[in-house]
């Protein structure tokens, strides 16, 4: 009886074995890239673009116009320097900001136009640039 368990468990381990791949680490060479997309329908338009050169170095753009009107268009760089983006945008209620050390630069204007009981804002063209410092130490 303990012959035909150990035959049963030395066919079960030579079947797994057989069925076992072999996973070799392949080194790839840097590969350059490129990708997009735009949609339009009864929403809006969005969009989005992408290149990079493989070495870490990657610009794009991506944005949005909604059926109101309302934008906003990114464009960024990443590389050896860190994450640097632009945005421009006519989005109400945005302000000049300084977030976790990224710079927004705003033109946007706060007037807001009182008419009895309604408010109205008016729609300014805004635009930010957004610096990101990478996070180092220093030991």
């Amino acid at each position: 009886m303990i012959a035909k368990v150990l035959l049963i468990i030395a066919l079960s381990g030579a079947a797994f074995s057989s069925h076992h791949e072999h996973h070799e680490n392949h080194h790839h060479h840097p590969q350059p890239y490129k990708f997009g997309y735009e949609v339009k329908d009864h929403h809006g338009e969005q969009h989005r673009h992408e290149h990079g050169d493989g070495h870490g170095n990657i610009q794009g753009s991506y944005g949005f116009t909604d059926h109101r009107g309302i934008h906003r268009e990114v464009n960024y760089v990443a590389d050896h320097h860190g994450f640097r983006a632009t945005v421009k945008t006519n989005e109400p209620g945005t302000a000049n900001q300084d977030p976790a050390d990224v710079k927004i630069h705003s033109t946007a204007q706060h007037d807001l136009h009182h008419d009895g009981h309604h408010h109205q804002q008016q729609s300014h063209h805004q635009q930010y640039t957004i610096i990101y410092k990478p996070w180092t130490t220093n030991k």
